[in-house]
């Protein structure tokens, strides 16, 4: 589904979360096809050394969840698909909880990002990576070798939204499309 992603101009990436290894997947598929995501992550991985260093290196988007300053993240997104960028965003916020890995009921922001900027949202599914790395395990299985996959959608259509305010029940319908194009 790579014929999916749009070849100009920016837009959201709604993808479902199964595993800590699923960003590394997920940003290998975009990579070989030409497509350099910008990830919507929890602030307090940026303050780990390592990883933090990589995330603020590669211009990744800090979300301070439950505090005054939660919608600078959105503000960030924006102005990165306003630019001309993926902005990859993980709609359930965390990983699934759910026992057989369907996605949990998503918050609004990748509705937020894509009605604010006008950008097409494109849905991605991947499946695999949590037989590499399990939901909230720290060890990896790497043997024997796991296949991941990644399938893109076509992008949603939300533009009987556009131009509308957003309300809670318009960002509950423009979110319920992006889960089931």
């Amino acid at each position: 589904g790579a014929e999916n992603l749009p070849t100009d101009g920016g837009y959201v990436a709604a993808v479902n979360h199964l595993s800590y290894v699923d960003p590394f997947t997920f940003a290998h598929f975009m990579f070989d096809n030409g497509h350099l995501p910008r990830f919507l992550a929890k602030e307090s991985l940026f303050r780990k050394f390592f990883i933090g260093n990589v995330m603020r290196g590669a211009e990744q988007i800090p979300v301070y969840r439950t505090t005054g300053d939660a919608m600078s993240a959105l503000r960030a997104a924006v102005a990165a698909v306003e630019r001309g960028e993926c902005v990859a965003i993980y709609p359930e916020a965390t990983l699934t909880r759910d026992p057989e890995m369907w996605p949990m009921q998503g918050k609004t922001g990748a509705a937020r990002v894509a009605l604010a900027s006008g950008a097409p949202v494109v849905p991605i599914a991947q499946w695999g990576a949590q037989r590499i790395l399990a939901p909230y395990k720290l060890v990896p299985r790497v043997l024997p070798r796991h296949t991941s996959y990644v399938v893109t959608g076509p992008p949603v259509d939300l533009s009987r939204l556009e131009g509308r305010e957003l309300t809670h029940e318009g960002l509950r319908e423009a979110n319920d499309a992006i889960r089931r194009p």
